[in-house]
């Protein structure tokens, strides 16, 4: 069955949101959402479709309750297992990078905490998205079904290789540094595609061109490493936050 969808208030409407988000947008919480939104426009991010999902997922849920009075600030928080919720300037920075229009087939290597997968579960037609800690993906999928988000695939493996399985991609957002651009990766682009990565402590944006790869690289980043065959093998000495 369809479910039944509604715009999201003090925004576009370039979004149609479910029930459940619907009822999120409202109360103190939504307004610091806002609040963030003012935020990430001053720095640039201008996608108003980025932006309108973010206003949309509630950040609150996906960091511990002592730290939901502060869950629209733009810092990295831990969310166990030595892993981080990103920073909501490098969620909306790497989905705008993507370019992603509505009908796009997604694969996001590190589910983390699902806030970012959950942002672009609205920015796009599905999201395959893969941890290799199976405690964080357990509890990423049930902030999916909390949130009525059906157009999630989890997955629980060696994200540093891709999912072969379910590629092409029209995009891939990686959301831990790698040490060098993650070529198994990059080979699962569709041809037009777009990967970004955070490679080196900068964020890089690969574009494929049949079987040609044009890399741009960005602003500086900090993540927790990417672990596996395509990244690191073992963890850095120290790892960084994102």
């Amino acid at each position: 069955m369809t479910q039944k969808t509604t715009e999201s208030p003090d925004t576009k409407g370039l979004l149609k949101l479910n029930k459940a988000l619907r009822d999120h947008c409202k109360g103190p919480d939504y307004k610091r959402r806002l609040k963030m939104l003012d935020e990430l426009r001053g720095r640039g991010v201008s996608d108003e479709r980025v932006l309108e999902a973010m206003s949309a997922i509630p950040r609150s849920l996906f960091v511990a309750s002592a730290l939901a009075p502060r869950a629209y600030e733009d810092y990295a928080a831990p969310i166990g297992e030595s892993q981080t919720i990103s920073k909501p300037y490098t969620v909306a920075l790497m989905s705008q990078l993507a370019g992603l229009s509505g009908g796009e087939h997604v694969l996001e290597v590190g589910t983390g905490s699902g806030y970012q997968c959950c942002v672009l579960s609205l920015l796009c037609e599905r999201v395959v998205t893969i941890e290799r800690i199976k405690s964080l993906s357990n509890k990423a999928r049930k902030m999916f079904n909390e949130l009525h988000l059906t157009n999630i695939l989890c997955l629980v493996g060696d994200g540093s290789v891709g999912a072969a399985k379910y590629a092409p991609f029209d995009a891939i957002l990686v959301t831990a540094g790698a040490p060098e651009i993650p070529e198994q990766l990059a080979k699962q682009l569709k041809d037009g595609g777009v990967m970004v990565a955070p490679v080196n402590q900068r964020i890089a944006v690969v574009r494929r061109a049949g079987n040609r790869f044009k890399v741009e690289t960005k602003e500086e980043c900090r993540f927790v490493p990417l672990l596996g065959e395509g990244g690191y093998r073992e963890k850095p000495a120290r790892g960084t936050p994102r």
